[in-house]
């Protein structure tokens, strides 16, 4: 028994690969530097035609390899981790410490009550000791509609853990798992169908109600009559203008919580914290910061655990995998969060619009060798005082068993009045909440912030990614969802790099040099699209005066230059299917790739300029969780839903048209010039290739632009201002330029 107590509760392996990556690695990067020998020693003379084009390709190209250097820095040594639940239970069952779990939500009609239920039933059935657990739904959108779902999902709790106890289900959202069952051709035994029918039933009934009370937009009066909590409503303006709203909805402490089996029940509250007008309430990291605050008030866990609303537990032992890191003898005391991937159930089979795939399977694996995960704002597990800007200490070394807190207990009513105070929109004032304390405030992006800062402090970080998934969320199912949130994202990681916080000098000197390189793969997103602009545009206007910007095809620097494209879309080709994805998932993955960096990007990186030049403020866009069924059904078929008018799919547009402008009058020219067609595919033939693939990438657009008549198709505002814009192009760079 001596020796296995010192057995590890978590163990690390290489990744495999690394031989066959690393020589792939180092070959391309051989074939960069010959392209940047060709393009310096090939430059045209000054007045020649192409000479401009040929120093903005040699500038794409320079930054593209060194981003491409930047990302060898998550792939170079790719680790994983497994953890021992059972060693951690044999030696820890008795002290696990007590679990927070915050659900964050800021909007009913985009975030529906239901699905929100869903996520907060999900983690209130965790394998973990009830009386050790407690569950904070924080409410931005200060919705009664919501509280009374939270309302309904406590009684029916009841019902549903003691359920999930009994016949061990996986997954624990009653939603999916209900779906999960009606799939399953295994058989049941009769008793357990007969519970299964019951608590179908409870969960349609409770559904019903939630259901019924949006719909009419409003609350039944004998309802309200029951609970206390809606009274505080009675002086509530609007979501922007209202008093803290705080109630202990399931108190843990109370022997008259229990559920139908008498055992007892997680502790239950909800918080929505006070707004003003007059005061900036500093988005999703002003929720987090009042939730940790009013939390160490009511139950103290030193556990914390963030979920979006829509990100729904699928393992019920997800809080034992990140106990075995951060309770682990030898190094647990160094790790301050657990971070563990994003993924979703509800993606096409071949990913439409893509998903963060690559991200999670491959290069936070390789951000995890240097103990340096990023914090992405969603399943995520906390030592609360690394929250709370705890620096790291070898001499104090941070405990994370159970502290039995019998004597300290105050009455519900008195807990309930004193932790309102600490959700007021000016308890923060004067205060380093926000600052050194809490998630950072002031970037769209305040988790990624949040985990360097905590990170610079001396703590490590950990990714796990264990077989079945700890978390499933709703990806975006329109293109315009998909390219907003990559704008949110991309715009939040640059104004990170343009601030204090940069990487390159806040990290400087406090993580590693790999760690550094991992973050700005990340941080630099937005400066992409300059690159990607001129490599999707400048080829193809110079065919239309027939400039070779390229190797001509019999010449030997066109190897270094098939090379490189060849190795590189077969190594992300070979990438993705090794992380699960299918060849067409591949193809839209690219696709995507194209959109976000010529339009998220490049707003973002737009916006990001002016906010710095004082005419714009920040602002959090939530993502819709929700779609109607005309949406929902092109979605499933896979079919791209534009369906609105954007400056997004304007541009687009006017880039897809530019190539097919392009190539169509190319074509027209070199089949009734005077220059043979062997001739002008000898001279041309990389850059008519890159115009054919970039025309044949963007087939669903021309799809959406011309033949399509559902209501996913572009407007016709947006095919007439991009065929004049694209149109317009053309004849000035061949007329005029």
């Amino acid at each position: 028994m001596g020796e296995k107590r010192h057995l590890p509760l978590f163990e690390t392996t290489k990744a495999k690969g690394k031989v066959l990556y690393r020589f792939s690695a180092v070959s391309v990067s051989v074939g960069i530097c010959l392209i940047w020998v060709y393009r310096v020693t090939h430059i045209p003379k000054a007045g020649e035609d192409g000479r401009f084009g040929w120093m903005l390709l040699f500038a794409a190209e320079l930054w593209f390899a060194f981003y491409w250097f930047v990302t060898q820095a998550l792939r170079w040594s790719r680790i994983n981790r497994q953890t021992f639940k059972d060693r951690l239970s044999e030696r820890y069952e008795n002290e696990l410490p007590g679990v927070d779990i915050f659900v964050c939500t800021a909007d009913p009609i985009i975030e529906p009550p239901i699905m929100v239920m869903n996520t907060v039933l999900s983690v209130m059935a965790y394998d973990y000791p009830a009386e050790k657990l407690s569950v904070y739904l924080s409410d931005d959108g200060g919705s009664e509609f919501t509280y009374y779902a939270f309302l309904e999902a406590a009684e029916f709790a009841k019902h549903w853990i003691p359920y999930c106890k009994k016949y061990s289900v996986e997954p624990r959202s009653p939603a999916a798992y209900f779906v999960s069952t009606a799939s399953d051709d295994q058989s049941q035994n009769q008793k357990q169908t007969g519970d299964l029918a019951l608590i179908k039933k409870l969960y349609e009934d409770m559904a019903a109600k939630i259901g019924n009370a949006v719909n009419l937009g409003r609350i039944s009066e004998e309802v309200r009559s029951k609970h206390k909590g809606f009274s505080r409503w009675y002086s509530y303006s609007s979501k922007r203008d209202h008093e803290t709203i705080l109630q202990i909805v399931i108190d843990g402490r109370d022997p008259n919580a229990r559920d139908v089996e008498g055992c007892v029940l997680p502790t239950l509250v909800y918080l929505a914290r006070e707004k003003r007008p007059q005061i900036h309430h500093n988005f999703k990291a002003g929720a987090m910061n009042a939730l940790i605050r009013v939390s160490s008030n009511i139950s103290n866990g030193k556990l914390l655990l963030n979920v979006d609303c829509d990100m729904y537990s699928n393992n019920s032992k997800a809080i034992r995998d990140a106990l075995c890191f951060l309770m682990d003898e030898e190094q647990g005391h160094e790790i301050a969060y657990v971070q563990f991937p994003q993924n979703f159930d509800n993606l096409t089979k071949n990913e439409l619009y893509a998903s963060l795939r690559v991200y999670f399977e491959v290069e936070f694996h390789g951000l995890d060798n240097y103990w340096g995960t990023l914090y992405v704002g969603s399943g995520c597990f906390h030592r609360r005082e690394t929250l709370c800007g705890k620096k790291f200490s070898k001499v104090n070394k941070s405990e994370m068993k159970w502290e039995d807190k019998k004597g300290e207990e105050i009455g519900i009513h008195e807990l309930e009045e004193s932790s309102r105070s600490l959700a007021s929109c000016t308890y923060e004032e004067n205060t380093q909440w926000g600052k050194e304390m809490g998630l950072k405030y002031g970037c769209p992006v305040e988790d990624v912030i949040t985990g360097l800062s905590i990170q610079c402090r001396g703590w490590k970080s950990v990714y796990c990614n264990p077989t079945r998934k700890a978390f499933l969320g709703l990806a975006p199912t329109t293109l315009l969802q998909a390219l907003l949130q990559h704008k949110r994202w991309s715009e939040g990681n640059l104004q990170i790099t343009l601030s204090k916080y940069s990487v390159v000098w806040y990290g400087h000197g406090k993580i590693s040099l790999g760690h550094q390189l991992g973050y700005l793969r990340y941080n630099l997103w937005a400066t992409n699209c300059w690159a990607t602009l001129i490599y999707s545009t400048l080829p193809s206007l110079y065919l239309l005066r027939r400039t070779s910007l390229f190797p001509q095809i019999s010449s030997r620097w066109i190897i270094p230059f098939a090379y490189v494209i060849i190795a590189k879309n077969i190594e992300s080709f070979v990438e993705y299917l090794w992380c699960g994805g299918t060849s067409l998932g591949w193809w839209n993955d690219q696709r995507m790739w194209l959109y976000e960096r010529t339009t998220s990007y490049l707003f973002a990186f737009i916006d990001t300029i002016v906010h710095y030049l004082g005419y714009t403020d920040s602002a959090f866009v939530i993502t819709a969780k929700v779609a109607d069924e005309d949406v929902s059904e092109r979605y499933e078929k896979e079919i791209m839903e534009f369906g609105g008018s954007s400056p997004m799919f304007t541009v687009l547009a006017t880039l897809a048209l530019l190539n097919l402008y392009c190539f169509a009058w190319f074509l027209k020219a070199a089949t009734t010039g005077t220059k043979g067609v062997a001739e002008v595919y000898e001279t041309m033939s990389l850059q008519i290739l890159l115009c054919v693939v970039l025309i044949v990438i963007n087939l669903p657009l021309y799809e959406a632009l011309y033949l399509r008549k559902d209501k996913g198709k572009l407007p016709s505002s947006v095919a007439f201002k991009s065929m004049a814009f694209a149109g317009f192009a053309c004849i000035c760079f061949k007329f005029l330029c």
